[in-house]
Parts: C-alpha cells; sequence; structure tokens
C-alpha cells in the first residue's frame, strides 16, 4: 500500500470532477501511460482501459468505478491476471485550499506475488512519483 497527501488550492468541486474521470489519470498518474473509457458516463460501473509502465514494463489493466461520493470520494478498482490495484481518493476542503488523500492498494496473483518483498521500493517510488504529478496537475486546474 502506498498514501500520500497532496494540497492544491483549486476547489473540491473541481477536484472532485477532474479526479472522478479516470481518463485524466495519463496527466495525474506517473505510471499512466494511455487511458481510455470503454462503458459508462463516468458513474459506478464506469470501466476504462488502463497503460501503465512500471519498472520498465508495459501492463494493461482494466478499471472500474466502484465508489463515488459527491465531491468527496473516488474509488477505482484495477485488474488483469497479475495484479488487482484500489485507488481511494479522499477529497476534502482545509484552510486555504483542497487536500487529497490518495491510497493505493496492490494485491499480486500468481508468480508475481512471490515478488511483492522486492517490489516494496518500486512501488514507494511509483508513491512519490504519483504524488508530485498528481500536485502539478491538480495545482493547474
Amino acid at each position: 500500500m502506498i498514501q500520500r497527501t497532496v494540497l492544491v488550492s483549486p476547489s473540491v468541486e473541481r477536484v472532485y470532477t477532474y479526479l472522478s474521470d479516470f481518463t485524466n489519470a495519463v496527466e495525474w498518474d506517473s505510471g499512466t501511460v494511455g487511458c481510455t473509457k470503454l462503458s459508462g458516463d463516468g458513474s459506478v460501473g464506469t470501466t476504462y482501459s488502463n497503460t501503465s509502465k512500471f519498472m520498465g514494463l508495459k501492463t494493461e489493466l482494466t478499471y472500474e468505478t466502484i465508489e463515488l461520493e459527491d465531491n468527496h470520494l473516488v474509488v477505482l478498482r484495477g485488474e488483469n491476471a497479475t495484479v488487482l490495484a484500489t485507488d481511494h481518493m479522499l477529497i476534502q476542503s482545509v484552510d486555504g485550499g483542497t487536500e487529497v488523500l490518495y491510497t493505493a492498494e496492490f494485491e499480486f496473483k500468481g508468480p508475481a506475488k512471490l515478488l511483492e518483498p522486492i517490489l516494496r521500493f518500486p512501488l514507494e517510488k511509483l508513491g512519490d512519483d504519483a504524488q508530485k504529478t498528481l500536485t502539478q496537475a491538480l495545482a493547474s486546474l
């Protein structure tokens, strides 16, 4: 699990609208190199095809929006043969801006599960990189 906090000046409403459209992940998620909507209107049940790059390798995941709370919470779950990833984005107003608590959980499957202990450091770097790109993307809203 990785967890990062981002504080930006745009409103909660603008941040929520931006993050609830997962196609924007190409701008704010340093690991995402492509993301297209497969089905849905952005509400719970909307699915996306996501191409990510991790440790130099490209991987395809199918993401689904599994929970939304207006102007407060976005939860997406991505899956392929080797990993189940759940992204939680808790959005709240704080003095002088908007805070996003971003949590990404990874459950590795099959042979990839054996690599989990050595993936801790690359996942931490992924979290650090995501914090930087998320801050930049949200600050420019």
